[in-house]
């Protein structure tokens, strides 16, 4: 049977885009992005996928929030002022090295670096999938027209859940008893 049409954990990376100490406080349901955002690195870590981290501007938004920071210390931000990842070549030649086809993103916010970061990922030959319940903007208007947007362009709108549980393809595995603790 075939799988085109869903995601695969074969060159696919996580992108966390921009969710720094200045911008998250003013974020529409920013602890369910949150909490899905740190579902998403956890379950990342468990089937072995990259993880890529970016920040605008740190030294004026500030640093990802210590919540992500802890749990992946080992990963450098992408330093960007670029509202769209892809106008950073760093990021660009990241994505090269990871062998990255398929870019699952998660981060803030949706109607600006999100949406120009999938819409860009998208023209230059990438499979997007930006994960709705990860993601956020100061305003439900904005976060939703963009997702609508995005959508309309070809972009697979998903949930955590579904990512995990499409990445996964089978139960009984030690990665879904592994993953299923975060879920539950």
């Amino acid at each position: 049977m075939s799988h085109e049409a869903l995601i695969s954990r074969e060159g696919a990376a996580l992108v966390i885009i921009d969710v720094q100490e200045k911008l998250f406080p003013s974020i529409f349901e920013k602890e369910k992005v949150l909490n899905n955002t740190l579902k998403l690195i956890q379950f990342a870590k468990i089937i072995n996928m990259p993880i890529v981290l970016t920040e605008q501007y740190p030294r004026g938004l500030g640093q990802t929030i210590p919540e992500i920071k802890e749990i992946i210390p080992e990963i450098k931000p992408v330093e960007k002022v670029e509202f769209s990842c892809f106008g950073s070549e760093k990021f660009r030649s990241l994505l090269r090295d990871l062998g990255a086809k398929t870019l699952i993103i998660a981060g803030i916010e949706t109607h600006i670096c999100v949406a120009q970061t999938s819409l860009e990922g998208l023209s230059n030959g990438y499979r997007i999938c930006v994960v709705s319940d990860a993601t956020s903007s100061r305003s439900l208007e904005d976060k939703n027209v963009a997702l609508e947007r995005m959508r309309q362009s070809g972009i697979i709108v998903a949930s955590t859940e579904m990512i995990i549980y499409e990445l996964l393809r089978v139960a009984g595995t030690q990665e879904f008893r592994e993953a299923l603790k975060l879920i539950k």
